[in-house]
């Protein structure tokens, strides 16, 4: 925009020097009515490109570079720089906004139920949020996913095996030939034998 500023501008100054000498040299001293026009066009043509097509255009630019650098609906760095900051209720809150939206339902209510689960010490709310999700009707890929998530926080964070095992079976069941589904039997065969182990050791004790 300044290199059309900068022609116009010099083409009115060009006429205005002619004319400027034309009037010196004695001639129609209407010649003056043509430098006024030409000011005023120069005028017109500078306040509309800073006034309209300037920040139009500087819009539409910082539009593009903003879908460009973020795909719509996609990406967790906001959300995951107030877990680094420790707004952890806040991030939870924020994920659970995202699972509004039904392209990212699976993967922010995956993240919130992480954070409910580990950090935030709400792992009976994560394993509810997450049978909700599973209760839906899910590609078989998500599906699957949230399967395991459910095992972990079964498992681990609830200190559930009952519950860890039905899900492991319904996955096993539903899910035989799925790459991974030899180490969820493995997986299920191990808490069948722990669990086993600890009723051992319970019956020891009482005797």
């Amino acid at each position: 925009m300044g290199l059309v500023r900068l022609v116009v501008g010099t083409i009115a100054l060009a006429w205005t020097v002619i004319v400027a000498l034309l009037a010196i040299s004695g001639a129609d001293p209407r010649a003056f009515e043509l430098v006024v026009a030409l000011w005023a066009i120069y005028g017109l043509t500078v306040g509309f490109l800073s006034g309209v097509l300037e920040p139009v255009i500087d819009g539409f630019f910082h539009l593009v570079s903003n879908v460009g650098v973020v795909r719509m609906g996609g990406g967790y760095s906001a959300i995951e720089t107030l877990v680094a900051r420790g707004h952890l209720q806040a991030a939870a809150d924020a994920y659970a906004e995202r699972a509004r939206n039904k392209s990212q339902r699976v993967d922010a209510t995956l993240r919130r139920a992480a954070l409910l689960a580990g950090s935030l010490g709400q792992p009976e709310t994560a394993a509810i949020e997450l049978g909700n999700l599973r209760s839906g009707a899910l590609k078989p890929r998500d599906d699957f996913r949230v399967g395991l998530a459910l095992v972990e926080v079964y498992e681990d964070d609830l200190e559930d095996p009952g519950r860890a095992m039905a899900e492991l079976r319904r996955l096993i069941d539903r899910y035989p030939t799925a790459q991974g589904a030899r180490r969820l039997r493995v997986a299920l065969a191990n808490l069948k034998s722990n669990r086993f182990e600890s009723r051992e050791k319970e019956l020891g004790g009482m005797g």
